[in-house]
């Protein structure tokens, strides 16, 4: 049962990395779409 507990805390942490990297490259391409000179 503790294997469990700890894998389930692994696969938990495991997706919030996930995420978090998610967002920063969302706002990572928001803000190369935002200050590219493309529009000038």
């Amino acid at each position: 049962m503790k294997k469990l507990f700890v894998l389930a805390l692994l696969v938990l942490g495991g997706f919030a990395v996930w995420r978090k990297v998610q967002a920063q490259r969302a706002d990572l391409d928001l803000w190369s779409e935002a200050t590219s000179a493309d529009d000038l």
